[in-house]
């Protein structure tokens, strides 16, 4: 019992200091410069090696991969072998939002934004933003990039201090 609890340690230590790393041990095909924040054990499915992601990649909090039609269970006393299953593809340069959900056989292309709570069932076109349950092709990334320039506050470059006095003075009411 010690030595299972030890291991859950192990595995959980490497999961948050290295989770790309993690992901990779799983069999995720990971590529370079990618960012996957709160990942947990079951992000990439029961099938990770069915999953690629592309260099520069960010994968949010509470986002999950599902490889395999689950609802096939209701034929298994007919078809007790019964599965569908099918790979996962992100390509690159892609930002995948808070709690989405990524569907079997699906294909996200080349620069695409995935919006917060997104269910995406069907394959997304390179350079597209998509939102909504089901996901759809909402605008295109140089609409997006049009659309958040004015409102952009280029905090990036600023430390923690200098960002919370910067946000809270912007915010301040008046």
């Amino acid at each position: 019992m010690i030595v299972r609890g030890l291991k859950k340690m192990i595995k959980t230590y490497k999961r948050v200091k290295d989770p790309v790393e993690f992901a990779r041990t799983l069999g995720v095909d990971v590529g370079e410069r990618c960012r996957l924040i709160g990942i947990t054990e079951g992000t990439f499915g029961s099938e990770p090696y069915l999953v690629s992601l592309g260099s520069h990649v960010t994968i949010t909090s509470g986002v999950k991969f599902i490889t395999h039609d689950g609802g096939v269970w209701v034929f298994r006393d007919e078809s007790p072998d019964l599965d569908i299953i099918a790979p996962i593809k992100v390509g690159n340069n892609v930002f995948i939002g808070i709690n989405s959900i990524i569907m079997p056989g699906v294909t996200i292309g080349d620069n695409c934004v995935i919006a917060a709570g997104s269910v995406v069932a069907r394959d997304i076109p390179s350079g597209s933003v998509a939102a909504g349950v089901p996901s759809k092709t909402i605008k295109s990334v140089e609409d997006y990039q049009r659309g958040i320039i004015p409102r952009a506050l280029n905090t990036k470059g600023l430390s923690r201090v200098e960002k919370r006095a910067f946000l809270q003075e912007l915010f301040e009411e008046k």
